[in-house]
């Protein structure tokens, strides 16, 4: 007489890469959502979207060639399929599924889409603004505020549909009587009927692991090892055409501010006032005003060079010609959440001292990860590593 072979009480239906692909793509989008307002922590949101890309493009591989529950032909469902499941979770007949159910099965699908559209739209932001990554220069500065929309717009499209999923999962949870978050930890769920129980694939995952830290220690170890005299700049911008005489002339007062950061006709006004320049005479004569005019011309704020000049150019009216950049609405505009303490404080004394927050001002790129406010750490994480590694064993 021969007897069934008995069932597990339960198996391992998420394996092990799976499993850490969820929960590292929940925590760099999490990261994505908290850095982004804050240009300071552009790396940091630059570093979580890259690695949210990654993972989504290894969730594709996965998705053909991974485990049983994992494939995407095992929960590729009609759309009739999914209407009759959320018909059966409100009548006697619900059904259970191991695996991805209907519903989740294509919040899955649509969350990896928009996922791709999300991160595609921020490449081509970061080279656009930015002038960085692998789409450096491929779009111009104008054409870049369409992907940003885009990118803007998809970044809340992925969150609601986050939420959404969130809340299925608690739904099919009570209904199922079944902790489908745990599920997502521990990887294995209870099963009635025979299924498939799952090669963990430990090593993968541990691969994947290791990438990423190396990717972490890549892109923040330069905070590590940044001294005073030397800190670390996250972000390198174009190098910027010089003028020895413009560098001389200009930082005897202040900051040799880089003339990409005005218009021409703003030099030009500059110039002709040189006997009132802010309380001051330049007193220069006609061979060294024709440099600097020829100098400021062909590297004003007209070119576009970088996103600064980009910036300042487009909130400046045609017949304006600003003879401060404090004056001009983009500058305003992006200092305005700055309180009065922070220009009084000795390391900063007055709103013309680029170079207090600005560690690339004297290169005129103003990058925005490479600002950092004085008396305000910009990471405490970081900070708070090379305090514990600086101390003695």
């Amino acid at each position: 007489m021969t007897h069934a072979a008995k069932k597990p009480a339960s198996i391992l239906v998420w394996d092990v890469p799976t499993r850490v692909f969820h929960w590292l793509l929940v925590i760099s989008f999490v990261i994505a959502w908290l850095s982004y307002d804050d240009n300071r922590y552009l790396d940091t949101h630059t570093f979580s979207g890259y690695t949210f890309l990654g993972l989504l493009i290894f969730r594709l591989i996965w998705g053909l060639f991974g485990t049983h529950y994992s494939r995407f032909q095992q929960f590729s469902y009609s759309g009739s399929e999914v209407i009759n499941y959320i018909k059966g979770l409100f009548g006697k007949h619900m059904r259970h599924y191991v695996g991805h159910n209907p519903a989740g099965a294509w919040a899955i699908f649509a969350l990896i889409g928009l996922g791709l559209v999300l991160t595609l739209s921020g490449l081509f932001v970061l080279g656009g603004e930015e002038l960085h990554g692998p789409l450096a220069g491929i779009i111009s500065f104008d054409q870049s505020t369409i992907f940003r929309e885009i990118h803007e717009y998809s970044a809340y499209g992925l969150l609601l549909l986050v939420i959404i999923h969130f809340c299925g999962v608690m739904a099919e949870s009570l209904l199922h009587r079944e902790n489908l978050i745990g599920a997502m930890f521990r990887g294995t769920k209870s099963a009635d009927t025979e299924s498939i129980n799952v090669h963990p694939h430990r090593l993968v995952a541990a691969t994947m692991v290791t990438v990423i830290a190396a990717y972490v220690i890549t892109t923040f170890g330069g905070y590590l090892t940044e001294t005073a005299d030397q800190p670390y700049l996250p972000f390198k911008g174009p190098e910027l055409v010089k003028n020895e005489t413009w560098e001389t002339e200009c930082s005897d007062c202040h900051l040799a501010f880089h003339p990409s950061l005005l218009p021409s006709r703003s030099w030009a006004l500059m110039m002709e006032q040189q006997h009132e320049h802010f309380d001051d005479d330049l007193d220069l004569d006609e061979e060294t005003i024709t440099e600097l005019l020829a100098y400021a011309s062909t590297n004003s704020a007209d070119l576009e060079q970088i996103e600064p000049a980009w910036r300042m150019n487009s909130s400046i009216a045609a017949n304006e010609a600003p003879l401060r950049i404090t004056d001009v609405r983009y500058w305003k505009k992006k200092h305005e959440e700055i309180g009065d303490d922070v220009w009084k404080r000795d390391s900063v004394k007055n709103k013309a001292n680029c170079g207090a927050c600005h560690l690339d001002a004297e290169q005129g790129t103003f990058e925005d990860a490479d600002m950092r406010i004085p008396g305000e750490q910009k990471l405490d994480s970081i900070e708070w590593l090379k305090s514990i590694l600086s101390q003695p064993s």
